[in-house]
């Protein structure tokens, strides 16, 4: 194929093969205050059966295929984007910064617009105040299908406090302009954006101050223009711009130079003055503050990050492991702290070496109470029919009620952990205990034959059993049946969207299909419990119908519908993988529900088909929808 090297008009200064900005890159997978943050408590006792601490020290890279990370660390998770080139949004959630790297990468946001559907880059994702309080904002730059040419900033608004959504598209802040790498900065209760583009052959960062997190109010500004030499290696570049604050001050850290050359760097600004908006308020560094060296070529394109303790600062990055490498896919994501000076400025020093281990960031190993973003789940044992429930005294059996007792997180290594709504986790002895990141307190889902499942416990795979069991019931005491409650979002792994219903109706057989949310009833779906150890999924918009199989159909490629509860096709084995992820699996057909061509398109109809190892359009991630 013969590929032109032409540079591309308005294309952040690349010089990259026509055919990437034309063809989907393989996808891989970014502090400001927050309400609800990681509690640290004094160290519970470690029991006899408690395995040693895991070592979740860590080389870089991360993972390749990673530019422009962004990454947050919210609610005993870490969360992080990097540059798709494709038409989805991936996100990578993990309790440690190591298991990044293997983490699974879920598509989050999915757009089909020509106009805007393709080439996504530099996400960031910004807990902010909106209309309907706290919500997280991703801003990313996407551009037509056909070239790089029509780059610009969109926005999106979570539907909770969960920084993987569901997601739903708020606005463009400038729709007809080159724009990107956009970013928040909050300064005395006003918003402002900040982003980059072109004016003649400079590439320039902006300002302007905000309504909201989706509209520009006001005049705009240049923030900083590559104007020293060390910021026109290649070409003349100021991108990226990424705020900083520290004991009072505040700073943005941008990357400088043409990003196809090793010498892409991070420089500095400071507000020193009083009015971001008015340009005598900023002051440029005179030399960068973090370039490369020890084998890393262009470090740049950042974002921060601090340590589930408070006490260390994070830097994430992108770089090179070749002089010759570009600003392409090459790029991977990097990560390690760094300090600030006695007079107060940041001190990134040089490029972690790769294959240098890297210890992870204080406080992964806790004791910390925190409660995960997630849907509330009944875990109900088979042989009695109770709730496993928690209180202030510890472990509790009960009769079940409308409430889920416990939030069913991943972890790694496919375990998952069980945590209850004061930020205690189930461990091996039933002890409810702050996270003090052991297999003890991790779990393995083994999933039986007719939908109920054995918890094992990762550091002695012994199964959790109910207490005061009878003794004709047996092995059904270590069977448990969990169950989703609340208005729940279910969303595909491959596009991001929401199970609906056609035309957002909801009478006998209307299609089930997937839609963008937006926040209707008919994209909340209510769990009940079914015959044995399946369930069935009520639509909120009229619960007297189950999602079904059209007339019970045996066939590979049926319709998914609502429909009588009493169809033999309305139970389903709610499976939790072990990637995180859950599949449906009916009682009557054997076939699970399927995204048919794994579709990014709104309105497209679920239908059933054989069930396939690892099979990213028959996985689907629970969500809540508030």
């Amino acid at each position: 194929m013969n590929f032109s090297t032409k540079p591309l008009p308005g294309f952040k200064g690349y010089r990259l093969p026509l055919a990437i900005s034309l063809l989907s890159v393989l996808a891989a997978c970014s502090p400001e205050p927050k309400s609800r943050e990681a509690v640290l408590v004094a160290a519970p006792p470690v029991t006899a059966a408690a395995a040693a601490i895991e070592d979740q020290s860590f080389t870089n890279p991360l993972f390749a295929n990673g530019a422009d990370p962004w990454l947050e660390y919210w609610q005993g998770n870490y969360y992080l984007t990097t540059t798709t080139w494709t038409s989805q949004l991936v996100m990578r959630k993990s309790p440690t910064l190591a298991g990044l790297a293997n983490a699974t990468p879920v598509n989050i946001w999915s757009e089909t617009n020509p106009k805007s559907c393709c080439n996504f880059w530099a996400f960031e994702f910004h807990r902010l105040q909106g209309p309907d309080g706290p919500r997280w904002y991703m801003i990313y730059t996407s551009g037509k299908q056909e070239n790089l040419d029509g780059q610009h900033l969109s926005v999106l608004e979570s539907a909770g406090d969960d920084p993987m959504g569901p997601y739903q598209y708020k606005g463009s802040p400038m729709p007809d302009s080159w724009n990107i790498d956009g970013n928040y900065l909050e300064h005395n209760g006003k918003l402002y954006l900040l982003w980059s583009e072109w004016v003649g052959d400079e590439q320039l960062n902006w300002i302007s101050q905000m309504s909201n997190p989706w509209t520009l109010t006001g005049e705009r500004m240049v923030l900083s223009r590559p104007s020293l030499p060390w910021e026109q290696s290649g070409r003349k570049v100021n991108e990226g711009p990424e705020v900083l604050k520290h004991q009072g001050r505040t700073f943005v850290i941008y990357s400088a130079s043409f990003c196809d050359t090793a010498d892409y760097k991070l420089g500095l600004l400071e507000l020193t003055g009083a009015n971001p908006m008015d340009t005598k308020s900023w002051t440029k560094a005179k030399h960068p503050v973090f370039e490369r060296g020890n084998g890393v070529f262009g470090p740049g394109h950042n974002g921060f990050f601090t340590s589930p303790d408070g006490s260390e600062n994070w830097l994430v990055y992108h770089g090179n492991n070749k002089e010759t490498e570009g600003c392409s896919a090459t790029r991977s994501v990097r990560a390690q702290p760094f300090t600030f000076k006695q007079d107060g400025m940041p001190d990134f020093g040089t490029p972690v070496p790769e294959g240098q281990t890297v210890a992870a960031p204080s406080g992964e190993n806790g004791p910390l109470v925190v409660v995960p973003e997630g849907v509330k789940w009944q875990v109900v044992n088979r042989a009695t029919q109770l709730c496993l429930a928690s209180s202030a005294q510890g472990l509790t059996e009960q009769v079940c009620d409308e409430q889920g007792s416990w939030i069913i997180d991943p972890t790694t290594k496919g375990r998952y952990r069980l945590v209850d709504s004061e930020g205690r986790f189930l461990g091996a002895n039933r002890d409810l205990s702050a996270w003090v990141n052991q297999p003890s307190q991790q779990w393995q889902l083994n999933a039986g034959p007719d939908g109920y499942y054995q918890l094992l416990n990762a550091a002695d795979q012994k199964p959790f059993t109910m207490t005061n069991c009878k003794a004709e019931d047996g092995a059904l005491c270590q069977d448990w049946l969990l169950l989703p409650t609340g208005n729940t979002v279910v969303s595909s792994r491959q596009s991001g969207k929401v199970l609906s219903t056609e035309d957002c109706t909801a009478g006998n057989n209307t299609l089930v299909t997937q839609q963008s949310w937006n926040k209707q009833g008919c994209q909340q779906w209510n769990w009940k419990a079914g015959q044995a150890g399946y369930v069935q999924l009520h639509n909120s918009l009229n619960p007297e119908l189950c999602l079904i199989v059209k007339d019970d159909a045996l066939a590979t490629g049926a319709d998914l519908v609502l429909g009588n509860c009493a169809a033999k096709s309305s139970q389903w084995a709610l499976q939790l993988l072990t990637n995180g992820a859950v599949s449906l699996l009916s009682q009557h057909t054997k076939q699970v529900v399927d995204l048919p061509s794994c579709s990014l398109f709104d309105g497209v109809g679920l239908k059933q088909t054989p069930e396939q190892s690892d099979a990213i359009c028959q996985q689907f991630q629970l969500r809540t929808a508030d």
